[in-house]
C-alpha cells in the first residue's frame, strides 16, 4: 500500500507506548502465556479463557501471573466477580493478537503450502450505513475469505479506539489530527438533501436551501451536538441554513426510516441513501447546491495493525463503495 496512503501520526507521545508493545512481546519466553492474556480480555474472565483454552484455572492463572512478571507490569485488575484491563494491558492487547494471528497463519501456511488470510477484526461501523450496507459487504468478504471473523458494533457514536476493544473504525467526516491512521474509503462523498415523493407531494419541494425554514427537516443529534446548521455551496458560494422540525434522532438509520416514510427532508451522506434514490424511495433535492464533504474513511491506531487482512478488506470496500457511488452517476 503506498505510503502517502496514510495519515501520519502527529501525537508521538501517545503512539510511543503502543510501538513498544512489539519491543516487550520480544521478552516473552513462553507464548501460551500470551494466548491466555488475549482469550481472558476477549472473555472478560480468567476462568472462561481456561475453558476456551483447556486448562485449569490454576494454571491460566499461573500464565498470567508469569507473563505480567515478564513484562514488569501488571495487566489486569482480577477479581472474583469481574476483570478489566489496565493502561498497560490494553497497549499490549492489539499488538498480542496481531503477533498471535500472524504467527498462527505463518504455521498453518508452511504446513499447508498455501496462503491463508485468517483474522479476527472487531470494527465499529455508523448504524446506517452498517446495516444496509456493510453488513452485505461484509459478507460478501467472508464468503471469500470464510476464516476471517468479526465483531460489530454499530452506533454513530464515535469509538474510542484508543480505550475500547476496538480494531479498526469507519467513519465520516474530515478526521480531526488525533494520531490515528486514516485510509479513505470513498473521499469524494458528500451529504444531500432528500425526501420521499409522498411529503414532496404534500408539501412541495423547497427551490433552494434558504426555503427549508417552511419545511419540516428531521434532525440528527451526535456527542459534539444537534446538526441544525446545514452547510450547501455552489459557484463558490458557501451557506448555512439553520433547520428545525419535529423529529431529531441520534441514530442515523432512523432519520433515513422518517424521510422514507415522508415524514419530512433530510440531509444525509449520498452513499447512504443511493439505494432509496435508485429505488424512487427518496427524491434528492436542490441538486445544484453541492452538501457539505463527508468522506468515508477507515481507521486505525497504528499503522502496525494494517494486517494482510486489514489490506484486503479496505480493498473490497473501496470497489464496493466506488461502484454504488457510480450508479447514480
Amino acid at each position: 500500500m503506498d505510503e502517502a496512503q496514510y495519515r501520519p501520526c502527529r501525537f508521538a507521545d501517545k503512539l510511543r507506548p503502543q510501538r513498544n508493545t512489539f519491543k516487550n512481546i520480544l521478552k516473552i519466553k513462553n507464548l501460551h502465556d500470551l494466548e491466555v492474556f488475549v482469550s481472558a480480555a476477549e472473555q472478560g474472565s480468567l476462568s472462561a479463557a481456561a475453558r476456551q483454552l483447556d486448562l485449569s484455572p490454576a494454571l491460566a492463572s499461573a500464565c498470567l501471573k508469569r507473563l505480567e512478571g515478564e513484562l514488569g507490569s501488571p495487566l489486569m485488575v482480577r477479581s472474583t466477580r469481574s476483570l478489566r484491563l489496565t493502561l498497560e494491558g490494553e497497549r499490549l492487547l492489539p499488538a498480542a493478537r496481531l503477533a498471535l494471528s500472524g504467527l498462527r497463519n505463518a504455521v498453518e501456511e508452511i504446513a499447508t503450502g498455501r496462503r491463508i488470510v485468517r483474522d479476527h477484526l472487531q470494527i465499529s461501523m455508523p448504524s446506517d450505513l452498517g446495516r444496509n450496507l456493510l453488513l452485505g459487504w461484509l459478507d460478501d468478504f467472508q464468503a471469500r475469505y470464510p476464516e476471517v471473523t468479526f465483531r460489530l458494533e454499530l452506533s454513530d457514536r464515535p469509538a474510542d479506539i484508543y480505550r475500547q476493544p476496538v480494531d479498526l473504525a469507519i467513519r465520516y467526516g474530515v478526521q480531526a489530527d488525533s494520531g490515528l491512521v486514516a485510509l479513505p474509503l470513498l473521499p469524494g462523498n458528500r451529504r444531500l438533501l432528500c425526501a420521499a415523493p409522498d411529503y414532496l407531494a404534500r408539501h412541495g419541494a423547497p427551490a433552494s436551501p434558504a426555503d427549508l425554514a417552511t419545511h419540516n427537516c428531521l434532525r440528527f443529534r451526535v456527542a459534539d451536538g444537534l446538526h441544525e446548521q446545514w452547510r450547501f455551496e455552489r459557484n463558490g458560494e458557501d451557506i448555512r441554513v439553520s433547520v428545525d422540525g419535529d423529529r431529531i434522532s441520534d441514530d442515523g438509520d432512523a432519520v433515513r426510516r422518517w424521510a422514507v416514510a415522508g415524514r419530512g427532508i433530510a440531509y444525509k451522506s449520498r452513499l447512504d441513501v443511493v439505494p432509496d434514490l435508485l429505488a424512487g424511495r427518496l427524491v434528492a433535492l436542490c441538486p445544484e447546491w453541492a452538501g457539505e464533504s463527508a468522506p468515508l474513511s477507515l481507521l486505525c491506531a497504528d499503522r502496525r495493525q494494517l494486517s494482510p487482512t486489514v489490506v484486503l478488506l479496505r480493498s473490497h470496500l473501496v470497489d464496493c463503495c466506488q461502484k454504488l457511488d457510480k450508479k447514480l452517476g
